[in-house]
């Protein structure tokens, strides 16, 4: 027998940029974005979520006109291309396929441009068709919502549903510019605004207590979706998504653990049984109320942690319980993860604000049990409900 063992290693770079009116004449985030590429003038197909074209009259027109301004760098190969917003343009493979036809069909190479502006589920989407045609096409995302900007628009994964399962057909591959437009999350509804901070709460629980308490302390500003405290929200968010992806030792996810997929084996499975009537940051929200729960009553998570965390969900206006986890298969939700996983369980779990820890079993009994409270809770009882949990003299000493 004999062997040749390849091995390489390949650099990745890619700027997320903040901006503002990213379409303005006198803007030149994307053409310098587009310069990066090494060549002086590119090709490009801008793809945009329909929603967001519905709520911001005359992009359309701006997007081709600012094509007009910087000619020299860019052009846009047809008009902007529309498509469904939300998880509709991902549970179905027609929104991918039109993509695609429009690349082969306006002779985009691989060193042209698709241009994705719209929420994550777009940009999921069209991150997807622009991965697998010619077997990667340079994609620029313009995240247009909340958890689009700080999450779901800066890293590394594309995907689309299939067989009943979320994300089910995905990709890694690294974008080739994030620009963030401040100006597109005016027009959000106030439901998008909140379901995005869920990722920020998220990824302050398990790596920066000093973020989770900015955003504890900015909790009535930022349930008002105050500008200033929104802005410092997304950026120290998307900061420590990138460091984690960057720094973190498996951008592409070859292990098995997720720390950035805190409280999400719940909320995939309660969006697949809501059929997306749950926004994806909504059923995050709930997640990390019931995991923190779980890691509470494992004697881990002190009682005011706990409060803390709770508090702060529904201060922002989060439902902590949805109808649908009375629907949910607890020992089939933990094997589609394991299997989404590679093959060994990981659940993030809370030893404290800032402070997680890999759970490899769940006490499945137990976690029934934080769910049928998260039911009683949502029923009436709410911040009251603390006083009823079980053991939570035993984990108070944890809150130093």
């Amino acid at each position: 027998m004999s062997i040749i063992q390849q091995q390489f290693t390949v650099s990745f770079s890619y700027p997320v940029i903040f901006s503002r009116d990213v379409f303005a004449p006198d803007n030149p985030a994307l053409a310098d974005a587009m310069r990066r590429g090494g060549r002086p003038h590119s090709r490009a197909l801008v793809v945009i979520d329909s929603e967001v074209a519905s709520l911001t009259p005359g992009l359309l027109e701006r997007i081709s006109r600012y094509g007009e301004i910087y000619k020299e760098v860019m052009e846009f190969v047809a008009p902007p291309f529309l498509v469904r917003g939300g998880e509709i343009c991902k549970h179905e493979p027609l929104e991918v396929e039109r993509i695609q036809a429009l690349v082969e069909r306006h002779k985009i190479c691989r060193h042209s441009f698709i241009i994705a502006i719209g929420g994550g589920a777009v940009l999921d989407a069209a991150g997807y068709a622009a991965a697998t045609a010619h077997r990667g096409v340079r994609l620029i995302r313009m995240p247009t919502t909340v958890l689009a900007q700080n999450d779901a628009g800066i890293g590394v994964k594309n995907s689309v549903n299939a067989f009943g399962r979320k994300n089910f057909l995905g990709t890694f591959a690294p974008p080739f510019a994030v620009i963030n437009d401040a100006a597109f999350l005016e027009t959000l509804p106030e439901r998008d605004k909140r379901a995005g901070i869920a990722e920020a709460i998220k990824v302050a629980l398990i790596r920066d207590k000093v973020f989770f308490d900015f955003l504890y302390a900015e909790r009535n500003p930022l349930s008002r979706f105050a500008p200033k405290a929104m802005l410092g929200m997304i950026k120290r968010c998307a900061e420590l998504h990138l460091e984690h992806i960057g720094h973190g030792g498996d951008p592409f996810e070859s292990g098995s653990s997720r720390p950035l997929d805190f409280g999400h084996w719940v909320a995939h499975k309660l969006e697949e049984l809501s059929r997306s009537e749950v926004k994806h940051g909504e059923a995050v929200g709930i997640g990390i109320a019931l995991d923190s729960l779980y890691s509470h009553r494992l004697g881990m998570l002190g009682e005011l942690d706990l409060f803390r965390i709770l508090n702060l969900l529904e201060t922002l206006g989060f439902n902590l319980y949805h109808p649908a986890l009375s629907w949910l298969d607890v020992d089939r939700a933990l094997d589609d993860f394991r299997e989404h996983l590679g093959g060994e369980l990981s659940i993030p779990l809370l030893e404290g604000i800032g402070c997680k820890i890999e759970a490899h079993e769940i006490d499945v009994a137990l976690m029934k049990q934080c769910i049928e409270q998260l039911a009683e809770r949502a029923g009436g009882q709410g911040s009251e409900a603390l006083s009823a949990l079980p053991g939570e003299g035993s984990a108070g000493s944890r809150n130093a």
